[in-house]
């Protein structure tokens, strides 16, 4: 039984009390969520972690990217990375690879994550099919559910499926022209596919085969945007609508057939049509989850991309965007270290609490009233303990001690807080 099953025979399951919980919403909020199809549990039920939920209510989540490459497939190192993610407060990862052992490199991060974990199964199809066939315009059917199903099994929680890339869309994309085409590997993986086979999208056509195994495990579909826009020049164009339709019409099957499907999201934007994007996608596809990248409101910053998706981000989750996927300064330069995804998560996640701010979810303006207090009382250590990165507030502090130890370097003895006090209680020294 899915937990959209559980929830229409008004069954709270463990992992609707533990979402509850942490929500600070009731029982029945989330299970009326799961119901209307606006509220995901990416939780397989072969991963033992924390339920945690995604969508309409809820705070707003944030995942991070991690995986090896072609050119570096070192294990340990993407290790260190999930511990980064981790440590600072990731709601999810998802295993990129597509360098070295796919199906070892998957399990281990699976036994070793203590948070949702998600995939992109089309990655190790095509790398495979490349490697033992020479070209992945040679993939088959049956190599793509196979794998489908071994990632599943495995216990991946959700699986970005690129079910919208169909012959239709990518004819729309050819005739109307962009400036960088198509950006996701996904994407373009099933359009080489499609263009050299001549055939529909196995993932659009089969969708009750993707929805049969999906419900066998509880895995959640995060319906793919492989036309998403790579350059706001191309944003909100034919191609990206048509699919972003597709995928509405998708979730809506898989929510009939009792399985959670979220929607993923663009991609390059520019932030006067960030607001736009996120009215679309909650009309079009009834209020499902949508997981963004980003989005990236300008091209012109690699090495401070991180900065560009946050600005796109806060602002798309303050119009309903309900996970935002962590972009790191080393996007569209490089494979990210360690302490690219530590700075990415913890610059996401103040995105996505401003968002919560805006959204009035439950505790969010509570947390910046206790630091405003904390800060009125030059109360470093419930500061420090507050901060959303304490590990950064108590080592920069303390390399840089004022002479007076209830006040920072900044303003030192003329701190504005500490002389009005001073004042109100009669005292001019």
């Amino acid at each position: 039984m899915t937990q959209i099953e559980a929830a229409m025979k008004g069954i709270a399951t463990k992992e609707i009390k533990e979402v509850a919980t942490a929500e600070q919403r009731s029982e029945e909020f989330i299970m009326k969520g799961l119901v209307k199809g606006s509220i995901v549990i990416p939780k397989n039920i072969n991963h033992n972690i924390k339920a945690r939920g995604i969508g309409k209510g809820l705070k707003t989540k944030v995942n991070a990217n991690i995986g090896t490459s072609s050119d570096i497939a070192q294990l340990d190192n993407e290790l260190l990375k999930l511990e980064s993610a981790i440590d600072a407060k990731a709601d999810s990862v998802m295993d990129l690879s597509t360098g070295g052992d796919l199906d070892y490199i998957r399990k281990t991060i699976l036994n070793k994550s203590s948070i949702m974990v998600g995939n992109v199964p089309i990655y190790q199809i095509a790398v495979e099919a490349a490697e033992s066939k020479g070209s992945i315009a040679y993939i088959t059917e049956d190599d793509i559910f196979n794998t489908i199903e071994k990632q599943a099994q495995d216990g991946i929680d959700y699986m970005t499926l690129h079910c919208g890339v169909t012959l239709e869309t990518l004819e729309r994309l050819i005739k109307q022209g962009r400036v960088e085409d198509i950006v996701s590997r996904g994407g373009s993986f099933l359009s080489v596919w499609m263009l050299h086979n001549k055939k529909q999208n196995p993932l659009f056509e089969n969708f009750d085969r993707v929805l049969e195994i999906a419900k066998k495990y509880d895995v959640t579909i995060s319906l793919g945007d492989g036309f998403r826009p790579g350059a706001i020049a191309d944003a909100t164009d034919r191609a990206q609508i048509h699919e972003l339709i597709l995928l509405g019409e998708l979730h809506k099957r898989a929510l009939d057939a009792g399985v959670q499907s979220m929607i993923e999201g663009p991609g390059h934007v520019p932030i006067n049509q960030v607001e736009t994007n996120a009215e679309i996608e909650k009309t079009l596809c009834n209020d499902a989850p949508f997981y963004v990248l980003g989005p990236v409101v300008t091209d012109i910053a690699p090495g401070y991309d991180h900065i560009t998706s946050a600005i796109g981000g806060a602002l798309m989750a303050s119009k309903g965007a309900d996970f935002l996927c962590y972009v790191t300064r080393a996007e569209h330069v490089r494979l990210p270290d360690p302490d690219d995804v530590r700075e990415g998560v913890i610059v996401t996640r103040i995105a996505a609490h401003a968002a919560d701010i805006a959204k009035n979810i439950p505790g969010a303006f509570e947390w910046d009233l206790q630091m405003s207090r904390a800060r009125k009382s030059l109360n470093w250590d419930e500061m420090t303990n507050l901060s959303i990165d304490p590990e950064y507030v108590a080592r920069e502090r303390s390399s840089s001690l004022p002479d007076e130890e209830d006040v920072c370097t900044m303003c030192g003895k003329f701190c504005a807080i500490k002389l009005l006090t001073k004042a109100l209680n009669n005292d001019y020294q």
